[in-house]
């Protein structure tokens, strides 16, 4: 009977200690999850692996929480960007107009032509034309036309991407005989701004990888990626936000754009917080997916 005892207190006093360090665990899952929200810092994941029923599944709730509030937070940035980017095209378009049609109505005048007045007033034209085209740009920001989903076979689409660039080496990474729900112009313009972007900043190969995330199978997840100059960690904040660029004749507006354009369609284009090797700089594009097979297929070029 003693023995029995003891059994039963070493039992107890066992399932005590797990039972304390069970909570310690949850307690520091807590904190983690809450310093990375904090951190606005939404892809943090933590593993599943070794929990109770109960625990996995308020771990992969979590976890997919995360992902609504970047997708959240996200779009909420890109629709204020969209209204600022209105205000501002139309405010300045409104300033420059009478500006250009005054200045070019003078110099067609006899008495300001072959005059010292010309050269002034053909700079403040060519300067009013300059800023109507750069505004002209950002008007498109405002003025993208509804997408039209459809079922896209995304591997051909991918294929006349890489045509159109056959300087470029491509390495893809991709599983068979995906079909993507997307609006197939606006992808294809994502995947070709991307593509000249790499190549703009001296990329020589486009890596596309897919990422396969058992949390989230309704989206297809790729990283793609370049060798090219990598992004300096003070812009990487930036570099979605209209307007900014790092190229002296850039206007700003392709990734802005892009992303737009994804979270349109109800994908997101984000900066990749890690790179695969070979590549010094690489986003992550999210895409509504409609199947998916299992086999994988590479290709090189």
């Amino acid at each position: 009977m003693i023995a029995l005892y003891i059994i039963i207190g070493v039992a107890l006093l066992a399932l005590i200690i797990w039972t304390i360090r069970r909570q310690r665990s949850l307690k520091l899952r807590a904190h983690l999850m809450q310093e990375a929200m904090r951190n606005h810092d939404f892809t943090f994941r933590l593993p599943t692996d070794g929990l109770l029923p109960g625990e996995r599944a308020m771990q992969q709730t979590l976890n997919q929480m995360g992902e609504t509030i970047r997708q959240q937070v996200n779009q909420s940035e890109v629709e204020s960007w969209e209204r600022l980017t209105r205000v501002l095209t139309h405010e300045m378009m409104n300033a420059t107009a009478p500006i250009t049609s005054i200045s070019q109505l003078m110099l067609g005048r006899e008495d300001v032509k072959g005059t010292p007045l010309e050269p002034g007033i053909q700079a403040i034209y060519d300067t009013s034309r300059h800023l109507s085209d750069f505004v002209s740009n950002y008007r498109k920001m405002s003025e993208l036309e509804k997408p039209v989903l459809t079922d896209v076979s995304f591997s051909p689409l991918l294929e006349d991407v890489c045509k159109a660039y056959p300087e470029l080496t491509w390495e893809i990474s991709i599983h068979n005989d995906i079909t993507v729900k997307a609006d197939v112009g606006m992808l294809r313009q994502v995947l070709m701004n991307m593509t000249k972007n790499a190549k703009e900043a001296g990329a020589k190969k486009i890596t596309i990888e897919q990422i396969d995330d058992s949390s989230n199978n309704q989206k297809l997840t790729l990283f793609i990626g370049n060798d090219g100059l990598p992004i300096p960690a003070e812009n990487r904040q930036s570099l979605f936000i209209p307007f900014f660029t790092t190229k002296r004749n850039g206007n700003g507006i392709g990734l802005s754009l892009s992303r737009r354009m994804m979270v349109q369609q109800g994908g997101m284009l984000d900066l990749a917080e890690k790179q695969l090797f070979g590549c010094h700089a690489g986003f992550i594009l999210t895409i509504q997916m409609k199947t998916l097979n299992d086999k994988t297929n590479t290709l090189k070029r």
